[in-house]
């Protein structure tokens, strides 16, 4: 016993602490000697871009050594970082380990902060009717034998709703003037979930979430006439773990993994909540229930189940919606309140998804159309009431600034639209906050790309022309097009658009339009049938729509209405929310919807390869190639 205590004290002696200032945020933290600093600065709170995870890929998690000693772990600094930025001091975060006490700026280029979120285009719903209500109880008698009243709900009419024990005990020490909440979630029948004292039937509150990979968005709703009363915003404190799906997925099966993405779920969740509450001066045991719109994955991660399964291609998901209580996960409303989240559909189009179909009304029209959601992940489905037939693909990162060497997302300093000069092939530009640009978001990098297609700096397959412009030029990566020269930038250097940079958007906007072709080969769709194209998200709100097809994105849909309908995702939370009925669509929605896995589909590999030109497909795109002639 005592060789232990000793081993012990020995074992705590060789840990040895060091001390790690941030700056210019202030931000003080005492870790293990040998730490990853990405690691040290995700414990001091920071939000810094790390697309990889940590894993070296991505080279934007670049943080200034101004003090003190680190170690590399492998020689990828050298690939992301330019020789001029080795001499100033930057190293990448997730390549090093700190060795003594240190010292590190944050640059404003690698911090996440401020973002731009879209928030909701409310739906108009015809009848309030939640899955929860207060009623008042009356105790009609008391069971003499098991000790139980017998009691009425005022106003309630439905089937009998189930009682716990815990319950009857709280009405029997009430006893007069109580208020029940009564929720449906679970299983669709009725359930007494809390009791309070007094008439609380006014006070009756709902959440509807957007949990995205990048960003939380919440509205707060009184049940009792489905008014907004609060919207409030933050970034998914995920986003430390990797940007990326399979990233998150991953760092999942890592030991504690799971349990730290859940965590860090439900912490962003519940600064969300925090906003709401204190704006409207609503109570947290007042919000007696939840429904979140996410992908397949964040809804995974937010109840606690392993996500590792859905790395294997066409593996079937349950499409029953999520239902777990609050006390369970750890959200900040009352502890019996049930958080529903909208039906999955397959490994990578979720109830996000859903929620988009409810919000366009789709599955309602008679007219054929198409609802493009191109965020981190990129969702496809076509159909009308009738049918649903969809797809996914990993072409969002690119269109929100990710995997760009000067991308960023869509918040202050950065550049949202793009204009070039066909004569001098200078770049104007608006940016976020009307400030000095750090970066460029994703309707920039759309802009420009389609602007430098236009003007002959960039050709038909996605090369830079050399020769027309010293703004086209030779750099660390190839060649390059001088967005904004370094005097006119806030972080002193030129912001370029590189070859690379292209490479990555020409195969993000290849796998989107190659979706698009697959599900209309499948179902013999032309551009011709399609009535009505919605799009959902910041890439239908943002994004200049000319562009987005003369670059080759979206095809051409001559006979088609397009519509942005917002944040879909948390447009079909909030009708669930407030509505039964749009419960049982959701349900009907993920039931009847057909996916298709592009990555064992035979045809996607030719539909990509058409989409990788600009624009593509030749009968994509009849108005363009009858006005030029270029290679189809």
């Amino acid at each position: 016993m005592a060789a232990t205590k000793k081993n012990e004290k020995t074992h705590q002696k060789k840990k040895e602490l060091i001390r790690i200032i941030f700056n210019p945020l202030n931000k003080v933290i005492e870790v293990e000697k040998g730490i990853n600093l990405l690691e040290a600065i995700r414990q001091a709170g920071i939000r810094i871009e790390s697309i990889c995870g940590g894993k070296g890929q991505c080279g934007k998690c670049k943080v200034i050594l101004s003090k003190g000693k680190i170690e590399y772990l492998s020689d990828a600094h050298k690939k992301h970082l330019s020789e001029q930025e080795i001499a100033e001091g930057y190293i990448l975060s997730c390549q090093a380990r700190v060795l003594t006490d240190s010292e590190f700026i944050i640059p404003v280029e690698s911090r996440i902060e401020r973002p731009k979120i879209l928030l909701s285009a409310e739906l108009k719903i015809e009848r309030v009717h939640p899955a929860t209500g207060k009623y008042p109880i009356k105790i009609v008698s008391i069971d003499e034998f098991l000790m139980r009243p017998s009691i009425k709900l005022e106003g309630y009419s439905g089937p009998r709703p189930r009682v716990s024990d815990e319950i009857y005990k709280k009405i029997m020490e009430i006893k007069d003037h109580a208020t029940a909440t009564v929720s449906w979630t679970k299983n669709n029948y009725p359930e007494i979930i809390c009791v309070e004292p007094g008439d609380t039937t006014k006070f009756n509150y709902g959440l509807a979430i957007d949990l995205g990979t990048t960003t939380v968005v919440g509205v707060l709703v009184d049940l009792n006439n489905g008014k907004i009363l609060a919207r409030a915003s933050t970034l998914n404190k995920q986003i430390t773990y990797g940007e990326e799906l399979l990233t998150r997925i991953a760092y999942a099966s890592k030991p504690e993994g799971l349990k730290k993405l859940q965590s860090a779920a439900v912490e962003s969740i519940n600064e969300v909540i925090d906003r709401l509450t204190a704006d409207a001066k609503v109570k947290y045991d007042d919000i007696t229930d939840v429904c979140i719109g996410g992908n397949t994955v964040m809804n995974h991660l937010l109840v606690g189940k392993d996500p590792t399964y859905l790395e294997m291609a066409d593996i079937e998901v349950s499409r029953d919606p999520f239902i777990i209580k609050a006390k369970n996960i750890g959200l900040k409303i009352n502890p019996e309140a049930y958080i529903y989240c909208l039906p999955n559909v397959s490994r990578f189009l979720g109830g996000d998804a859903i929620g988009d179909v409810i919000a366009s009304g789709m599955h309602t029209s008679e007219e054929l159309s198409l609802l493009v959601d191109l965020g981190t992940n990129g969702e496809i489905i076509f159909g009308n009431e009738d049918w649903l037939a969809s797809a996914s693909c990993a072409s969002g990162p690119a269109f929100e600034g990710a995997g760009i060497k000067f991308g960023m997302r869509a918040m202050h300093g950065a550049i949202e639209h793009v204009k070039i000069d066909p004569n001098t092939f200078e770049a104007s530009y608006s940016v976020i906050g009307n400030t000095k640009p750090r970066g460029i978001c994703g309707s920039g990098i759309i802009d420009a790309a389609a602007e430098m297609f236009s003007v002959g700096i960039l050709d038909f397959a996605g090369k830079l022309v050399e020769g027309k412009t010293p703004l086209v030029r030779r750099g660390p990566d190839g060649l390059e097009y001088v967005l904004v020269p370094a005097e006119k930038t806030a972080i002193g250097r030129d912001i370029v658009i590189t070859q690379r940079d292209i490479d990555y958007l020409m195969d993000s906007k290849a796998a989107a339009c190659g979706a698009i072709g697959v599900l209309m080969k499948k179902y013999k769709i032309s551009i011709y049938d399609v009535k009505h194209v919605y799009l959902a998200g910041a890439f239908g709100a943002y994004t200049d729509l000319k562009n987005v097809i003369k670059f080759g994105i979206l095809p051409e849909f001559p006979n088609a209405k397009f519509h942005p309908i917002g944040n879909g995702s948390l447009s079909g939370a909030y009708a669930t929310l407030i509505s039964m009925k749009k419960r049982e669509e959701a349900k009907m929605i993920a039931e009847k919807m057909v996916y298709i896995d592009l990555l064992i589909d035979v045809d996607f590999i030719e539909e990509y390869s058409a989409a990788i030109y600009i624009p593509g497909k030749r009968e994509f795109y009849p108005t363009y190639y009858s006005q030029h002639k270029l290679p189809t």
